[in-house]
Formats: C-alpha cells, structure tokens, sequence
C-alpha cells in the first residue's frame, strides 16, 4: 500500500479528490493500494496524454493520485516564489488541484495539460494576493525568511534570458537569498512574468496562454521585471556592501 499526498508534507495525507465519497469537506486521507506508476510530465506525447486526460474526466482516483505525484513539486514551487509564504503556498497547492479536479472536463485540449494547470494556479495565486495584500496593508513581516525559501536552482529555468541570470547577480549560496527576496518584492504582475519565463522556463507561447497577455506585452513586463530585479538587487548589495 502506498500513501500519496501533496503540498504539506507535515500532514498524514491529502483530500480525496472532490467526487469521492470519503472527502465529505474534512480532507479525509486517502490510498492507492496499487504502486502509483505516476504521469511522465517531463515530455508526455500527445496520445500519452490524451488518454490520462480521459482517466482524470471519468474521475480515476489513480490519475488523479499521478498527476498530483507529476506536478505538486512545481505547482508548490510556483506558489512559494508568487506568495512568499510556505504556509500559504501549500494551502493554495492543494486548492489547484481540487480544481483541477473539478474543472477537468472543461479542459479543451487547446494547449498542454501542465499549461493549463499554471494558469489555474497563477489565476488562484493572484486573487489571494489580492486578498492578503488588502489584510496586511502591505505588511513585509509576513515573508518567509530568504534562507528558508527553495534555493533558485531547483528551478526549471534559473535564467534573465538575455539581460543576466538571477544567480549571476551575486556570488554564493548565502546571497542568493537576496535575489529571493528581491523576486518576493516585485509588483506581481512583474514577478508572475519573471518567475513563469526565468525560473520556470515557460515559453512565451506558454506564457502568453498562462496569463492571457499578448506576446509583446508579455516581453514589455519581462524585461521590466528584469530591470527591476537588478536595481534592487544592487540596492541591496549596496547597503550591504556601506
């Protein structure tokens, strides 16, 4: 027997998903009894996904348990860079994928299934920030410490394209925490962008279907963005450095 959960690696075990009879609103645990072979989300062809598509529309508790097991890590790591906070990112982790869950059948096939699953997770992250950017009133204290934060380089992407990298602004481990920081500061429209193409290395095709901007306004705010990481990463340096 296996036990699959995702996100808060501090609880027994994850939802049922929203069709089980054993979630019933209390986030009851549940198993897969079978090993859980998982969904190779690194390069799926297309009939490959097509088909576990199909598991997750007809509600397969197994798929659902796979693609869990194939994306949490990302969908977490995500979160954590967008939010700033591990508590919240992993409670919005599991709320992306309860809705994926739900909205499953919804899915049109018009672009990848991990694409469509950052959407989802992009849309939810910027509605709490939302919503914790009216509670806190712009409160800084919130913010996981920069050494607790996931290190850039489990990133996908851990690049600034044609301006610089992320971790070629500072030398050593111990200062990559102000580049983390500096990432956490910036307006979330900038850090969406800066994170999705940078850390994550989402294509602009890719990018422009998870936010819904036009490819020229995803460059516009990207190179932006980039701009803004160095001048505060210098800003930072700098104060260190007096």
């Amino acid at each position: 027997m296996s036990l699959r959960f995702f996100a808060r690696s501090g609880k027994p075990g994850a939802r049922a998903p929203p069709s089980s009879e054993r979630d019933g609103g209390g986030g009851s645990v549940y198993f897969t009894w079978e090993p859980c072979l998982g969904f190779d989300v690194t390069d799926p062809d297309e009939t490959t996904e097509q088909r576990f598509i199909e598991r997750l529309v007809a509600r397969d508790e197994r798929a659902f348990n796979e693609l869990v097991q194939a994306y949490e890590q990302r969908v977490f790591r995500l979160l954590l860079r967008m939010l700033g906070r591990r508590d919240e990112a992993e409670d919005m982790a599991q709320e992306v994928f309860v809705q994926v869950f739900k909205a499953i059948g919804t899915f049109r096939g018009d672009s990848r299934l991990g694409t469509w699953i950052y959407r989802i997770a992009v849309n939810l992250c910027k509605n709490r920030m939302k919503y914790l950017a009216r509670r806190h009133s712009g409160e800084q204290d919130e913010l996981e410490p920069a050494a607790e934060r996931l290190p850039l380089s489990e990133g996908k992407g851990v690049t600034l394209g044609e301006t610089s990298r992320p971790d070629d602004l500072v030398e050593g481990f111990q200062l990559e925490g102000v580049v983390q920081a500096c990432i956490a500061e910036l307006d979330p429209d900038f850090r969406e962008v800066l994170v999705l193409r940078d850390v994550e290395d989402l294509t602009y095709e890719e990018l422009c279907e998870v936010t819904g901007l036009a490819e020229g306004t995803v460059k516009s705010r990207l190179h932006r963005a980039r701009g803004m990481l160095k001048a505060a990463v210098g800003r930072k340096l700098g104060e260190r450095i007096e």
